[in-house]
């Protein structure tokens, strides 16, 4: 293999890392971001589609970005996500209201999650099946590094500046990672040729469009100071009718702009972005299947989101969310029978380890979302109450643990079948969470608490490339882009389901424990007492984590077993001589 492709697989793997990171900024972010937004910070629940639309931009639109990887090919995939993060990017910093916030996040949800299919569909490309452990677990612990790496750069911006520049640097990365990368597929393609490529006009009206929608719409959502103030300028902010920001006459500019530059890139013989070309390729990928599939996937997500688990796992309105989601799902398969070009073409996941690596994929994403979601929960129960930071860098022990596992796991896939490296990391995780349903009011104060975060860390980052080797292995080349983004929206709706059915689980230990506290009346006639009855509420608080983290272990353990099960025939290994010689006799 020549340089520039493993240079493109680290610049690829890079910006998974960068967009992993920003799923975790958001989480510190988020009070300030609230506040910008008019939202109290006691509101939290009207702050959810911040979170929401993210999540939904990168689990609704995957199946889709993964096919059009396979048409399209990976680089020309990998550079449209990093343009459209950065768009996202840009949107949610200039952001003035929630709806602007929430499309950047959707923006940024959109191209972050478009970046791993393409970026795993690489490696296959790069590497032959029994080669990919490796690589696919490198991968995955830059992937981690990012998750880890996130917080600590969230908290270290909003230490000196604003919310806002979060963005803006993911804006400048987006920018840069996709020029490199760009660069390098022009590179490669130039090194095929034997001669120069014929020059190519450059679009500069296009450009100029572009520029003037840009710095218009730029204008639109920051409306300067001194631009408002002055007699001549203001007027260009002055609306038509109504408040609205877009009709003024400097948001109709904008407006106006962009669709001239639509209508440049579709009629220009050498546009600044092929329009229909791209448009043949979504159609191609069977749009009308991925919005069908896309709106299955929304109201699963929303169901969920939606749920108070304090009482049960979905809320009344999440029921008919899940009615939406199962029509939508019965007409895609429907589709799917009909149409020509299916989303999913026919076969394309029919081995077990294909298929099978999505319901593994499942389980983990069941069990890892109890250690993000109650390792911090459970620190601020006991030891830190008061410190959000103390309680995160609690997390951060189990965290750093993932790249490390990623890389273990990816080489001992080199060495041995996908089903026993997965099992066994869902074993130490297992085991983590285990010993975790065992800790009590001051476990947290001792360095030994710091073992079954690491082990469970460690477990989870081993079963990382296996299951990712495994459906890569077991499907077409054409698919493989389709088959990842598979396996990453199983994990996501994993963690959503998880967390909402644990949560429930956990928070129905925590009012039978609760009812058994004496009432505030019969205990608080000293601060002793009272003492002893705030203790009494931590002690039920901690049985509600021990259970979530038992049932964690549990959704562990039936990944492992699965994974035994179902990746026997995933062809993940090395072939040495001595399997060379059995096969032969």
């Amino acid at each position: 293999m020549t340089r520039s492709p493993r240079v493109l697989l680290a610049l690829a793997a890079v910006a998974v890392a960068f967009a992993a990171a920003d799923t975790y900024v958001v989480v510190l972010a988020l009070p300030d971001m609230m506040a910008s937004a008019g939202i109290p910070v006691d509101q939290l629940q009207r702050a959810a589609p911040i979170v929401s639309g993210f999540l939904l931009g990168y689990v609704a639109m995957l199946p889709l970005i993964g096919r059009i990887a396979d048409l399209r090919g990976r680089v020309p995939v990998l550079v449209a996500a990093l343009l459209v993060f950065a768009l996202g990017s840009l949107v949610t910093a200039l952001a003035y209201d929630m709806p602007s916030m929430v499309t950047g996040r959707f923006l940024q949800g959109v191209g972050g999650g478009g970046l791993v299919p393409a970026t795993l569909a690489l490696v296959a490309d790069l590497y032959p099946a029994q080669r990919r452990g490796v690589p696919l677990g490198l991968v995955s612990a830059v992937q981690e590094i990012g998750s880890v790496l996130g917080p600590l750069f969230g908290a270290l911006v909003l230490a000196v500046a604003d919310w806002r520049v979060i963005f803006l640097v993911n804006l400048v990365v987006g920018l840069v990672l996709a020029a490199a990368i760009r660069s390098i597929a022009v590179v490669e393609v130039r090194a095929e040729r034997a001669s120069k490529p014929p020059a190519r006009t450059f679009d500069w009206i296009g450009l100029g469009l572009a520029l003037v929608a840009l710095v218009a719409g730029v204008l639109v959502f920051v409306q300067p100071s001194q631009l408002m103030r002055d007699l001549t300028y203001g007027q260009l902010f002055i609306p038509y009718a109504g408040d609205g920001r877009w009709l003024t006459p400097i948001g109709l500019v904008a407006i106006g702009a962009f669709v001239l530059l639509v209508v440049r890139c579709c009629t220009a013989r050498r546009p600044l972005l092929d329009v229909p070309d791209w448009v043949r390729t979504v159609r191609e990928a069977d749009a009308l299947g991925a919005v069908l599939l896309a709106l299955a996937l929304a109201g699963v997500i929303l169901a969920f989101a939606t749920a108070d688990p304090k009482v049960q796992v979905f809320s009344d309105q999440g029921l008919w969310y899940l009615v939406g989601a199962a029509l939508a799902a019965v007409a895609f398969v429907l589709h799917l029978r009909r149409t020509d070009q299916p989303l999913v073409p026919a076969g394309a996941l029919r081995r077990t380890p294909a298929w099978g690596a999505m319901l593994v994929s499942f389980f983990i994403g069941a069990a890892l979302i109890a250690a993000l979601i109650d390792i911090p929960l459970f620190a601020r129960t006991t030891v830190y109450p008061g410190s959000q930071l103390m309680a995160a860098l609690v997390l951060v022990r189990f965290l750093v643990a993932l790249p490390v596992g990623a890389v273990i796991g990816g080489y001992l896939t080199h060495r041995a079948p996908a089903g026993v490296v997965t099992a066994g990391g869902m074993v130490l995780a297992a085991t983590g969470f285990l010993w975790m349903a065992t800790w009590g009011l001051d476990s947290l104060d001792s360095p030994v608490a710091t073992l079954p975060l690491v082990i469970g860390g460690l477990g989870f980052g081993v079963a990382l490339a296996p299951v990712n080797a495994a459906v890569l292995a077991s499907t077409d080349d054409d698919v493989h882009g389709l088959a990842s983004a598979f396996v990453v929206v199983s994990r996501m709706v994993g963690m959503l389901v998880g967390i909402s059915a644990l949560t429930t689980i956990g928070l129905r230990r925590y009012y039978a424990e609760q009812a058994d506290v004496p009432s505030v009346r019969d205990v608080c006639d000293g601060a002793s007492r009272c003492s002893e009855f705030s203790r009494l509420l931590k002690v039920a608080g901690i049985a509600q984590e021990q259970t979530v983290f038992t049932g964690a272990a549990v959704c562990a353990l039936v990944a492992g077993v699965l994974a035994l099960v179902l990746f026997r025939l995933a062809p993940t290994r090395a072939i040495s001589t001595g399997d060379l010689l059995r096969s032969a006799g």
